[in-house]
């Protein structure tokens, strides 16, 4: 009796095992990531999924640490980090689950619309100081920025930036819910999100790239390749975490799962 019950018990933990999954990382990934699990759990009752968000560079090194069987990524897996798995011996999955555009964002007040990507290298590398020489108000422009940690940081500086440095007294901000919070109180201020973060409490600029065709942040432009500032989001695991993963990456890339992606605000990947 006592060894059929100890059999169950390891059979129970073995079981809850298979079925619970932990994803990590990308804050910009986080609402669609929590609201897929969310769905899949309902789907399969016995399923435990815990989405946390801490930024690109948190959820990678959980993964190389084995605290996280997914990791979110707004970036690409960096050489670094490859090298970190390669040495561990880990054979790590690369999946394309979304496409994300990334808003620049101002107060609601502010009577700028547009700028030239080169005018944003400008306001981040500390180069332009007040919206008066972009057009605006005579005031000091605010910067916020992500921690060097987020994906979504080191994307905006090779895409806007061109990999040039941002100004030194930018202010880093933890996570996309502080930046917005943080713009919607301050009028001179400017940062960037992901578009699914886009509310009313702020305010959305045109951006061009080639200094004639301005565009919006949304959906239809940057499915149509409009809007510029655009990137995919990646599911990063272990290979050897395949068959355990494996549910809840095929969830998120079935009709059902994009459908969810596309709603959230961000872009299909199918």
């Amino acid at each position: 009796m006592k060894v059929r019950r100890n059999l169950l018990i390891a059979f129970s933990l073995l079981s809850l095992s298979v079925n619970a999954q932990r994803i990590k990382g990308s804050d910009t990934v986080l609402p669609v990531a929590q609201q897929t699990a969310e769905r899949f759990m309902n789907q399969h009752p016995d399923a435990r999924v815990t989405v946390t968000g801490g930024g690109t560079g948190v959820g990678i090194s959980a993964l190389l640490d084995n605290t996280t069987d997914i990791a979110m990524a707004s970036r690409p897996i960096k050489f670094s980090e490859k090298m970190k798995a390669r040495a561990a011996q880990k054979n790590i999955e690369e999946v394309i689950v979304a496409y994300d555009a990334l808003a620049v964002v101002v107060h609601p007040t502010n009577p700028v619309k547009q700028l030239t990507r080169q005018q944003l290298e400008g306001i981040f590398r500390g180069k332009i100081t007040n919206w008066k020489q972009v057009g605006g108000e005579d005031r000091k422009i605010v910067v916020y920025s992500r921690e060097t940690s987020s994906g979504t940081y080191e994307f905006f500086k090779e895409s806007v930036l061109k990999n040039k440095n941002y100004m030194s007294s930018s202010l880093s901000m933890p996570a996309t819910g502080a930046i917005i919070q943080s713009v919607s109180q301050t009028k001179g201020a400017i940062g960037y999100v992901g578009l699914a973060y886009v509310s009313p409490r702020i305010k959305t600029l045109s951006v061009s790239y080639d200094n004639k065709h301005y565009a919006q942040p949304n959906v239809e432009n940057a499915t149509r390749k409009i809007y510029p500032i655009v990137r995919p989001l990646y599911y990063y695991y272990n290979a050897e975490n395949k068959e355990a993963v494996t549910p809840l990456i095929d969830f998120i890339l079935s009709q059902e799962g994009q459908d969810i992606i596309k709603k959230s605000g961000y872009i299909p990947v199918k």
